[in-house]
């Protein structure tokens, strides 16, 4: 028998009254335009589980991610935006807080579940760098969005990575896998990766055209219903209220590869965290990119844009059709033992 974990969000009176009145809306939003378009099946309970198959920490295991009406895509059916005016945005939660087992939004299986990363054969788990824990927020991605790999971004002067927008959350609560949440984006840090590093920053731009590393933005984000969010609002507030978090943040990413055998992580704007009102700007854009993606603007290159809400859109299925891909995985089984290196400490020494 599945088991399910039931997800709920929230939404405050104000957009329920606002959206209730009759007007035509679709499943995914216009951020520069401000106005929040989402299906009147979502706005009714905002209300999300997740399907387990397989066996965690193997690599058949899978997380579904269910609305109330069966088996959805958490990159192209959860709507981008949750109130427009409010600024606030779905997240989806792929790595909870203090945990190790990489786990991603798969892009080019049909639903996107999440799933965990394999590499030579094998889960992949992120190493403790001290005085590090595994991944030191809730970690995950913003739905109906995509890092275009064919864009050079003006500011980084390097392509997009093929993913959905990642996001650190540094509200207090551990969330669940699959947990889908409001957040507000508060700032982005540009992170470099898996580049060519024989360039240099200076300001906010590259300088050097032969750096053929990828533009990972990883948004910072915080919980609408955390306590401390009315305070949290931009990357000052973060220092104010949370001092030496965004230090941390900028250090886990630089080393946390490290321990793998390569080199640390660079960083454009030479680590800096950008400011609110420049990271929507990034959303608006990657959200645009997303939007060319499933309206076949450009080529999908093997990402699956198979969607159960998007309505006239070529890659809609049924949810009859949806349940089927879901029946077809393995059941949901034992977690496989976790090698014990993966609670090791590496003690990392920077040059």
């Amino acid at each position: 028998m599945l088991t399910f974990k039931v997800i709920f969000l929230t939404m405050s009176m104000s957009v329920l009254s606002r959206l209730a009145t009759g007007l035509k809306q679709i499943r995914y939003s216009n951020c520069s335009s401000c106005v929040a378009s989402v299906s009147p099946s979502f706005l009714k309970k905002m209300e999300y589980k997740t399907v387990e198959r397989g066996s965690p920490y193997s690599p058949d295991y899978r997380v579904y991610i269910y609305d109330n009406n069966g088996p959805i895509s958490p990159l192209h059916d959860i709507p981008l935006v949750v109130d427009a005016n409010k600024k606030i945005f779905n997240m989806v939660v792929e790595i909870p807080r203090w945990t190790n087992a990489k786990m991603e939004i798969t892009m080019k299986e049909i639903l996107n579940p999440i799933k965990q990363d394999i590499k030579k054969g094998k889960p992949r788990f992120v190493a403790n760098c001290f005085p590090h824990k595994g991944y030191i927020w809730n970690y995950g991605a913003l739905p109906q969005t995509w890092e275009n790999p064919e864009h050079l971004d003006d500011g980084t002067g390097c392509k997009g990575d093929n993913d959905p927008i990642d996001v650190i959350e540094i509200g207090h609560r551990v969330c669940k896998r699959g947990e889908v949440i409001p957040v507000k984006i508060i700032g982005t840090i540009a992170l470099i990766d898996e580049g060519n590093f024989n360039n240099y920053f200076s300001n906010s731009r590259l300088y050097k055209s032969d750096f053929s590393g990828e533009t990972d933005w990883k948004l910072i984000a915080i919980n609408v219903n955390d306590p401390m969010a009315d305070q949290i609002n931009d990357v000052a507030d973060v220092e104010k209220h949370f001092p030496g978090l965004l230090k941390a943040s900028v250090e886990w990413f630089k080393i946390y590869k490290i321990p793998d055998g390569k080199p640390e992580n660079q960083f454009a704007f030479n680590g800096e965290a950008k400011n609110a009102q420049f990271a929507l700007k990034i959303v608006d854009e990657v959200h645009k990119f997303w939007k060319s993606l499933v309206n076949k603007e450009v080529e999908a290159n093997g990402i699956s844009c198979i969607n159960t809400s998007i309505e006239d859109n070529d890659f809609k299925i049924s949810q009859s059709e949806a349940l089927e891909v879901v029946n077809k995985t393995p059941a949901l089984g034992a977690p496989h033992d976790i090698e014990s290196i993966v609670d090791k400490w590496h003690y990392v020494h920077l040059k």
